[in-house]
């Protein structure tokens, strides 16, 4: 690195927003209205279909191509939302999003894809990679610091009366 890049650098670096990390009540909160969020997702793409192919044909998948689908579907559920925006709607609600650790930036699909496989054992284990945010030195859980995200705390914007934004 030249000198003269550094001072920009240093710059870029102080002018750059920081982001605050979202706070571990704040996320379980998240974590407890997305399973509820996920009733509706399953019920639409899971069961419904499971239950007209039953009707319709009088099979029902083994248990192996059932637990795959479900994987499948909340997959596709999670991991296409985390790219879109960084955020699905609980966590729209709560105002958290998960981002690139190192740059902030919406995760790449390879991130998203790692995070949602080692959510799993993270949460399945008797949320042992939940409870690793007790000890973490940035207050993450273990999946999201494996894969290299962050969810970070968005402030609200302060709301604008309709008088001053008429005054404009």
């Amino acid at each position: 690195m030249s000198l003269a890049s550094a001072p920009q650098t240093a710059q870029d670096t102080a002018t750059r927003p920081t982001a605050e990390p979202a706070g571990i009540r704040r996320r379980l909160a998240s974590l407890l209205y997305e399973s509820l969020l996920l009733l509706g997702v399953l019920g639409f793409t899971y069961i419904l279909p499971l239950v007209g192919i039953g009707l319709a044909f009088g099979v029902t998948p083994p248990g192996a191509v059932l637990w795959l689908y479900l994987a499948l579907v909340l997959g596709i559920y999670f991991i296409g939302l985390w790219r879109r925006n960084g955020q699905t709607l609980a966590m729209q609600t709560w105002e958290i999003k998960v981002v690139d650790a190192l740059d902030g930036r919406i995760p790449s699909p390879r991130q998203c894809l790692l995070r949602y496989l080692l959510a799993w054992p993270s949460l399945c284990f008797f949320g042992a990679g939940l409870f690793w945010a007790l000890f973490d030195r940035d207050r993450q859980f273990l999946h999201d610091r494996f894969a290299g995200t962050c969810v970070v705390f968005l402030r609200s914007r302060p709301a604008t009366s309709v008088a001053g934004a008429a005054q404009r």
